[in-house]
């Protein structure tokens, strides 16, 4: 059974019993917008111990605001009993609440938009708060006053604008005074709750429109201020004709790919980000200079995400692509090693796809993407290379001791290997021997002109 004739039974089951039951929210808004939901959240009458004897399993998740998961055929459906709020004192949970009917639990809600009833049983929509007529227009309005929906959850700031530029809505002039009158509130939300809703304006088609929105709400200095500062950090217009380095990342944003791995959006935004704090002219020439700024902006990048609480790997990643995105444009001169070394990086597809995308959004030149994609290629094709040639272990079966010693051998002949002067292990431990022996006669060497000069050996 697909999720929407799911949903459809739920209600039809809580209808049967006698009460009221409608979808509400997203999945409403969505239907009218001819998409297809991708959640379904339903709201009755039925109080939460009622659901629970009409449903063998549900989940308590805010019972004691009437919210209860139902899981049917291994999905999860959010089913809410109608209640009205009071008494928001931390600016996200009310102090009270209070169960009531259909038309007063839709004046509770965030956006008109979001506001619509629908009874799929009987085909039927109910709006008690102007939503249809919002949703034509394509307009973005808070139900009621906007001071005081803002007032309640402050996180609804950062919603109104992912939902403008997720549905390509223009925020109505005393929601959007509101937003902007209200954004310092935002730096009392979680950094969790923060970061969540980031993540989902920043996803493709609308993360362009997105940063240009935060920015235009007043939001951006609160969340992200390392990027507010990239507005009015110029660029040379020699590589960099789309001007400041915000529009620079603006641009990549509307460029990203649909199925684009989660954590692009976090690079084109933070890649560049130290440019604002190392931008120099030359005195004598006049050039503008970021020296350095890949480094100090992977000290930055980490920061940030470590603030917005972004799990280790991701932020890993992030910082080893932010540290590394200056390299590629010396790709095309590096030294066979060192070139298969970038190519082997874990991050190197991430990197591949920043610098496309950085290409684009700046001089427009694909010349060393498509070289590194073809070396890739190549690469690809001697999968010998991908895995050393020796071992720590095999080393010190030869006689070395545990050490420093080790890991620069191995390094050497990791070099030569992805230079190609090392082809197969055997090759790789016959220049081993010959090292360590010419390093051991070095030193006896060494050892015979120090006796020559009534020197001990073993002194010094």
């Amino acid at each position: 059974m697909s999720a929407r004739a799911t949903a459809t039974e739920i209600v039809r089951r809580l209808q049967a019993a006698g009460y009221a039951a409608y979808w509400v929210g997203g999945c409403v808004r969505d239907q009218l917008r001819g998409e297809e939901p991708e959640d379904f959240d339903i709201a009755t009458s039925a109080l939460p111990a009622q659901v629970e004897a009409l449903f063998r399993h549900t989940i308590p998740v805010g019972r004691q605001f009437g919210v209860l998961l139902v899981v049917e055929e291994g999905r999860q459906y959010e089913v809410a009993t109608f209640r009205a709020e009071g008494d928001y004192g931390d600016g996200r949970h009310p102090g009270r609440v209070t169960f009531t009917e259909a038309q007063v639990d839709a004046q509770r809600r965030d956006f008109t938009v979001n506001g619509l009833f629908f009874d799929p049983v009987r085909e039927e929509l109910w709006d008690w708060v102007g939503g249809r007529a919002d949703l034509r227009a394509g307009i973005l309005r808070t139900i009621g006053d906007a001071n005081e929906r803002f007032a309640e959850d402050h996180l609804r700031l950062l919603r109104a604008v992912r939902f403008a530029a997720q549905l390509n809505f223009v925020i109505e002039s005393r929601t959007l005074a509101a937003v902007r009158h209200h954004a310092l509130k935002l730096r009392a939300v979680s950094a969790e709750r923060v970061r969540d809703e980031l993540i989902k304006l920043f996803r493709a088609p609308h993360a362009g429109r997105g940063l240009g929105l935060l920015r235009d709400s007043g939001l951006l200095e609160p969340v992200l201020p390392e990027v507010a500062a990239t507005a009015n950090c110029v660029q040379s217009p020699e590589f960099h004709p789309e001007g400041s380095v915000f529009q620079h990342c603006r641009l990549m944003l509307d460029l990203l790919p649909a199925e684009a791995d989660p954590c692009l959006p976090w690079l084109i935004l933070l890649h560049d980000v130290a440019k604002p704090v190392t931008a120099a002219r030359d005195p004598a020439s006049g050039e503008l200079h970021f020296y350095g700024h890949e480094k100090v902006g992977a000290q930055m990048a980490e920061g940030i995400l470590q603030r917005l609480r972004f799990p280790r790997k991701q932020t890993d990643d992030i910082v080893a692509c932010v540290r590394h995105h200056m390299q590629f444009k010396d790709a095309a001169r590096m030294r066979t090693g060192t070139l298969r070394r970038l190519l082997l990086r874990p991050t190197f597809g991430l990197e591949l796809e920043l610098h496309r995308l950085d290409s684009l959004g700046s001089h427009g030149r694909l010349e060393t993407y498509e070289f590194l994609r073809e070396q890739s290629v190549k690469l690809a094709q001697q999968p010998v290379l991908r895995r050393p040639l020796l071992t720590g272990r095999e080393l010190l079966a030869l006689g070395l001791s545990p050490g420093p010693a080790v890991g620069r051998l191995l390094a050497q002949i990791r070099d030569q290997q992805l230079q190609g002067e090392l082809q197969t292990p055997r090759e790789a431990l016959e220049w081993v021997r010959r090292a360590l022996g010419a390093t051991l006669n070095s030193e006896a060497a060494a050892g015979k002109v120090r006796k020559t000069q009534g020197e001990s050996p073993t002194q010094g």
